[in-house]
């Protein structure tokens, strides 16, 4: 309930996140059928990444900062949103922007202030609703949706000290409940032994058909740094992780330092 998005917005970790997303929602808008996007953690939508809070960082000009004046080719499309919109765009406001007639958004907030700021900012999306509401209780609520179809992302602050074991239980509780859906889950890299212990316990659910995608910035050794970030995909859309490779990439050479890399793994097979 502490951690506010603004210090962190358009940093390279949310880079990654959202030119992957919006792959992932191309992807998923291949087939003529509707889709419901759930966003568990949605933030406030947009944020200004001019203002104190985020200039006390400064960890955006370190990420999009260093793609606006020329974008590589993979990126393109991502920072073209980013300038079209103006204030940096969070995940509901890139989801929202892409979506057909007949998609719809579920965007939930448990913070109140923020969910009334996301309320007001998400208002000109005529397919967009706001809930303020913890987002794992959010997955028990509204899958399976009624679409058939869903893109569940869940990116949670990663406030509390057992938010890997959390997550690897709610997912399985919602996998449970509609396994066809495509469950999409940002992870920090600080050290290795979190995220391993966390694709353990993946593996020892009933899921299947895991990937993750990862950028390391520089190599995962450090725990008091962010030194990478990684999105793990249940149900990734097909051809999906060919598509992530040159996001990947071009995220390596825009953000890397030294022992920087990145690629695709998968975690669980189908």
């Amino acid at each position: 309930m502490n951690y506010r998005h603004i210090y962190h917005a358009g940093n390279f970790a949310d880079v990654m996140k959202h030119a992957l997303l919006l792959r992932l929602l191309a992807a998923m808008q291949r087939k003529p059928k509707h889709v419901l996007v759930l966003d568990t953690h949605a933030g406030i939508g947009r944020y200004d990444v001019t203002s104190e809070q985020a200039e006390k960082t400064g960890e955006w000009r370190e990420g999009v900062g260093r793609l606006l004046a020329a974008p590589p080719p993979a990126l393109a499309d991502y920072v073209q949103t980013v300038q079209r919109l103006g204030l940096y765009p969070g995940s509901p406001v890139f989801t929202a922007e892409t979506l057909r007639p007949d998609d719809r958004l579920v965007a939930c907030e448990l913070h109140p202030e923020d969910a009334a700021t996301l309320r007001r900012t998400m208002r000109p999306y005529e397919n967009a609703a706001v809930h303020e509401r913890d987002g794992y209780e959010a997955l028990g609520a509204f899958l399976p949706p009624p679409e058939k179809r869903a893109l569940v992302l869940i990116d949670p602050p990663f406030e509390r000290t057992d938010e890997f074991p959390v997550l690897a239980k709610k997912l399985a509780a919602a996998w449970k409940k509609f396994p066809t859906g495509v469950y999409v889950i940002w992870y920090p890299i600080k050290h290795r032994a979190p995220v391993r212990a966390f694709f353990d316990a993946l593996k020892a659910t009933p899921i299947r058909d895991v990937i993750a995608a990862e950028l390391l910035r520089r190599p995962d050794t450090d725990p008091a740094r962010l030194n990478g970030a990684g999105l793990a995909i249940i149900n990734p859309p097909y051809g999906f992780a060919e598509e992530a490779a040159p996001i990947l990439a071009a995220c390596v050479a825009a953000f890397g330092e030294a022992g920087a890399s990145a690629g695709v793994e998968r975690i669980i097979h189908e």
